[in-house]
């Protein structure tokens, strides 16, 4: 991970607005970008789809999660293990157990899913043309490297800004879905 100062203080300032927003509200946001998310051309014709396990104010994903299991997708979230993700295979959100960052995973012994149609991504903050803030360790950006899937952002309205500052190994995402909006960038 580098050090981008500027990139620092908007995730920590995008951080705080998201942290901000009420547990009702995000439910309520949530449920519309279910909502869209799941009426995308791409997502009903995709067969495998990486998501991840939302935890504090990300965009909820356990209602996306098991919509695509009952759709018959072949779903997978990521796991991490000393500095690499991969993303392993699941068949119930309730098996999870936490992982390295408190975050829920699948279990080692699941399988892992190499490819994907599609990977929608968690976003602290994003621009229109699809540059992305997350966490900052980079895990998704060296993930998505060389990867074929199509990425989908998945953020409150509120978290879209004029401007993202990027960095080398950033990688851009094809879509973004907001409560409000389903954008293409690419």
């Amino acid at each position: 991970m580098t050090s981008n100062p500027e990139k620092a203080a908007l995730r920590k300032h995008l951080l705080e607005k998201r942290d901000s927003t009420s547990f009702d509200l995000m439910e309520i946001h949530s449920k519309k970008i279910f909502s869209k998310v799941t009426k995308m051309k791409i997502i009903s014709e995709a067969e495998t789809i990486g998501c991840y396990s939302s935890i504090g104010s990300e965009v909820q994903t356990n209602d996306i999660i098991n919509y695509f299991l009952n759709e018959g997708k072949s779903v997978s979230l990521p796991k991490v293990s000393q500095d690499e993700m991969t993303f392993r295979k699941v068949e119930d959100v309730s098996k999870l157990e936490k992982g390295e960052f408190d975050i829920p995973e699948p279990k080692d012994n699941t399988p892992i899913q190499e490819n994907h149609d599609v990977i929608l991504i968690p976003c602290i903050g994003l621009d229109n043309q699809g540059n992305r803030i997350g966490y900052g360790f980079g895990f998704y950006d060296k993930y998505l490297e060389g990867s074929g899937a199509v990425k989908i952002g998945l953020s409150y309205s509120k978290q879209i800004v004029k401007t993202i500052p990027v960095s080398k190994n950033d990688i851009k995402m094809d879509w973004i879905v907001t409560e409000k909006d389903v954008i293409k960038t690419s």
